[in-house]
């Protein structure tokens, strides 16, 4: 390892950001493609399917024209986090192989850019989202910028182990922010739904951090397979997929959704605890397929709730 990759792992492990330590900008004029890389598209497309979703179950009806502002917006604020987590962890992402690549460490992006840039789409999806949607959806979206930035990139992610756990609040919260657009309200239902994706967090990035923990050791992010072992990480992942599978039924027998969402939900929640079961018996590969399966789990626990709400709309 080179001298600066090693300062870098030093400083990582007592839990101060090395500001000093990101890459060295190329100089070459960054392009459209790099601020949009900025903005995580990956994650953001998880983020504006879940608050659609969240804003088709919700009660009531929303003018197309608000509803389609109300995603976009949402969009931006994720984006806008994506962009400050890049700015702020260039020093880690660029000794990461997973993430040497991003804009900022790759030196296609300047870090006052890459600030600059998170903190105007900020700023600006929030208040937008609160002059032409409602005040309630707009203090969610500005909570959730907030908690993945501050709470989770600044304070938590170089500190400790329940990292995944606390910081996965900021995932949750699109559904919320996306009802909330609708109703002008938070919910018991939209709580289910922002548990869903809260208890779903630590089995998926426990399972990916079981395989990449190496990447994890090498910048001192103190990740739970790295900090309290591959058996404890593994009890963890049984222990929270115990959790999500009857939190990923809730919305059947509470009634805001039907037979089929049931359905769905039940039969996608076993094939997630088989594979969480084969992951706390340490069969080989398991920790990867449990983490590509939990992305169709997400995905299709909300397609089916949408789907249900399409459906049961049509029929009435």
């Amino acid at each position: 390892m080179s001298d600066s990759a090693t300062s870098l792992e030093q400083t990582a492990q007592v839990g101060v950001r090395p500001s000093a330590m990101s890459a060295p900008y190329a100089g070459q004029t960054a392009n459209a493609a790099d601020f949009i890389a900025l903005l995580k598209p990956r994650v953001m497309s998880l983020v504006i399917f879940t608050a659609l979703v969240g804003l088709l179950a919700a009660p009531g009806t929303m003018h197309p024209v608000l509803a389609l502002a109300a995603i976009i917006l949402i969009a931006i604020g994720a984006g806008a986090s994506g962009a400050l987590n890049m700015w702020y962890d260039a020093d880690i992402d660029a000794v990461m192989a997973r993430t040497a690549n991003r804009p900022v460490p790759a030196g296609k992006v300047t870090p006052g850019d890459a600030l600059g840039f998170g903190l105007t789409l900020s700023v600006a999806s929030v208040v937008l989202l609160g002059l032409i949607v409602n005040v309630t959806s707009a203090a969610l979206l500005a909570l959730t910028i907030f908690f993945y930035v501050v709470v989770y990139t600044m304070w938590l992610k170089r500190r400790t182990p329940q990292n995944i756990v606390i910081g996965g609040a900021a995932g949750a919260f699109p559904p919320m922010i996306g009802w909330a657009a609708v109703t002008d309200s938070v919910t018991i239902e939209s709580i289910v739904l922002f548990g869903i994706i809260f208890l779903w967090t630590p089995p998926h990035f426990w399972a990916l951090s079981l395989f990449l923990k190496k990447d994890y050791e090498k910048v001192g992010v103190p990740m739970l397979p790295v900090v309290a072992g591959v058996a404890e990480t593994r009890r963890q992942i049984i222990l929270y997929s115990l959790l999500v599978v009857p939190c990923g039924v809730a919305p059947y027998f509470m009634g805001f959704a039907g037979v089929f969402y049931g359905v769905v939900a039940s039969l996608l929640g076993a094939v997630f605890l088989g594979l969480a079961i084969q992951v706390w018996r340490g069969v080989d590969k398991s920790d990867r397929k449990l983490f590509w399966f939990s992305i169709i789990y997400l995905f299709g626990v909300f397609a089916a709730l949408a789907g249900d709400r399409i459906v049961g709309g049509l029929v009435a």
